[in-house]
């Protein structure tokens, strides 16, 4: 097949990195002679709300043969050049002060963009190739930076500024780009190419994660099988004092992480932060089948200046969030307790959002643009992650298929077959895809399975499946209001009381900022946004909560002292015992061969 030629010459300059200002040129050989139209994408694949990236261009105008060239604003995000034949250029200025993995981010010590926050789309030609020209920052800034990106390069060296190409537009806004200081280990996954580059952090273990991230993408291989189009895979990770996330990509994926959770030279075990570390990464390369290839039928292709509504997404984001601590433990970088311990506290997350009882999973995917993006203080009272009780819906339904299936077949099974089906990127997933692929693949009618948990509100039955692998769940209070689950409390522990609000730090005040439905704090009339001042005139903070919570019993009245906006006000709650709602999870040592047998099969894989 001929290679495309090349329609679109991109090039992005960081111009003023202490304005935080790119400068981003595209030239247009073959122009709509009628007026071409430009515009630039309202979201990012991946996360599923209207940022309306145009918000940042700070200038923009066309030229063409050396002359100014007139451009005319349709909306918000789409221009249209005057009817002309010759190449045009568009020159921007693009603010980039968003530290995310979704946008672009600029100043004196870096450089970072996402393709969908920084590049116009040439309206009618998205097809053909295009050329991105990388350039570098001021002469002042930058001696030892270096580029990464999973973009293939043209003329430009490894890790260098310069030429790089690619397939068509949509390939052209899923390799974001790193430019910086960079810390970067390499490593073969299965014979592919993988590499990290980190930012912010010089003292890791390079080695260390290296060889557990070639362990962890050998395992995600072994499921699946390598996608046809892999020839390399770059993690780029930015790390700061305290941050989580990220976004995944075709070729790669943009990650942030806690300084603390990076393990350093000499570093013994898997600790919490670690375990975190590397299941945010199996997260995000699990992304490279379910989602970024095989993908719900309305993603095919990706319409981004509008919402794209799916009920999918606890398909993509919560079987994806069920197999990335599952591969942890199944390729041996975590032991069996430490996954169940972290099973548990998703179990834990899903049985303390009682919005769970309001919204189904179904209707959580659909809705993420409006409710699940835009959370405020009530969203635990109405709204149900995708993520978390998706993942809880995947564990049931695994375990459910090797129940019906008397162990011959799995979740495993079923996502093998979609993958053959809808990984070819062209033929996305129906909304009742997985649905009809797991009643073919068990022979067994599951269509109450998916109308109780998936479309329906029901708690997902776990007590009853974890006993066939011979688990039991167990449920109590929490001990304080940093208590994540997992574990059962220790011999000197006790349980917190409980007024169901939550407070948190809005620059030196402590804010309350969750108030729980039928609660004793809704009850006395607590809001959202009230400011704390005392719990019987002693002084009340983010801080000292659970310490004051601890002086009483449960039934013992309080006067909370708070600010409601310029008001002081006291209202009087009674004192709860904290309800059972932090799970852990225990191995039956008197379990069965049989539960013996499917607890391997299961954590093994």
């Amino acid at each position: 097949m001929a290679e495309k030629k090349i329609a679109h010459q991109y090039k992005i300059v960081p111009k003023d990195p202490g304005a935080h200002l790119f400068e981003v040129t595209l030239t247009v050989a073959e122009p709509d002679p009628s007026g071409q139209e430009f515009r630039i994408p309202a979201w990012i694949p991946g996360s599923y709300l209207i940022r309306d990236f145009a918000r940042n261009l700070i200038s923009i105008r066309a030229e063409s043969e050396g002359c100014d060239l007139g451009l005319l604003k349709l909306d918000k995000s789409r221009w249209q050049a005057d009817a002309c034949e010759a190449p045009i250029t568009i020159v921007c200025e693009i603010y980039a002060y968003d530290l995310s993995v979704r946008g672009a981010h600029l100043d004196t010590t870096h450089a970072y963009f996402n393709g969908p926050s920084v590049f116009l789309a040439v309206v009618g030609q998205e097809d053909r190739a295009c050329d991105l020209e990388i350039c570098a920052p001021p002469a002042a800034l930058g001696e030892h930076w270096r580029v990464a990106t999973s973009m293939q390069a043209r003329t430009a060296e490894e890790y260098g500024y310069g030429g790089y190409s690619v397939a068509d537009y949509a390939e052209l806004i899923d390799h974001p780009v790193e430019i910086g200081d960079l810390l970067i280990g390499e490593f073969e996954a299965d014979g592919i190419p993988h590499a990290i580059a980190v930012r912010g952090h010089d003292r890791v273990d390079m080695a260390r994660i290296c060889s557990d991230l070639t362990t962890l993408c050998e395992q995600h291989m072994t499921l699946l099988g390598k996608p046809a189009d892999l020839d390399r895979y770059l993690f780029l990770l930015l790390v700061l004092p305290e941050g989580y996330g990220g976004l995944e990509h075709r070729w790669s994926t943009s990650l942030v992480c806690s300084r603390n959770d990076l393990p350093r030279r000499g570093d013994k075990g898997v600790s919490n932060g670690y375990r975190k570390f590397l299941g945010l990464c199996s997260h995000e390369y699990f992304h490279l089948w379910n989602v970024t290839r095989m993908k719900p039928a309305v993603f095919t292709p990706y319409q981004l200046q509008a919402e794209t509504h799916t009920g999918l997404l606890w398909v993509f984001e919560g079987i994806t969030s069920y197999y990335d601590d599952l591969a942890l433990v199944r390729s041996g970088l975590v032991t069996a307790k430490s996954y169940l311990e972290l099973l548990a506290q998703t179990i834990t997350r899903v049985v303390r959002a009682h919005g769970r009882f309001r919204q189904s999973v179904e209707e959580s995917s659909f809705d993420a643009w409006t409710k699940f993006y835009k959370q405020d203080a009530n969203s635990p009272n109405f709204i149900v992650s995708y993520y978390t009780k998706g993942a809880l819906i995947a564990c049931a339904l695994d375990l459910t298929l090797r129940r019906v299936t008397q162990g011959e077949h799995c979740l495993d099974d079923v996502m093998r077959e979609c993958w053959r089906r809808y990984g070819d990127g062209r033929n996305g997933m129906p909304e009742r895809g997985l649905e009809s692929i797991a009643h073919e693949i068990s022979g067994v009618d599951l269509e109450d399975f998916f109308e109780r948990y998936v479309r329906g509100t029901a708690d997902v039955p776990m007590d009853n499946l974890l006993l066939d692998c011979g688990i039991r769940l167990c449920m109590r209070p929490a001990m304080n209001g940093n208590d994540l689950g997992g574990k059962p409390a220790g011999d000197d522990d006790s349980a917190a009381l409980w007024m169901g609000a939550t407070l948190a730090l809005r620059g030196n005040r402590s804010v309350f900022r969750r108030v729980l439905a039928g609660s004793p704090a809704e009850r006395a009339g607590l809001a959202p946004g009230d400011e704390a001042v005392a719990i019987n005139d002693l002084k009340l903070s983010k801080g000292n909560l659970d310490t004051r919570l601890s002086e009483y019993h449960a039934g013992d009245q309080i006067a909370l002292r708070i600010f409601r906006r310029d008001q002081l006000m006291s209202l009087n709650i009674v004192l709860e015992e904290a309800p059972q709602d932090t799970c852990y999870l225990v191995i039956d040592a008197d379990a069965s061969d049989v539960a013996e047998k499917s607890r391997q099969s299961w954590l093994r894989g």
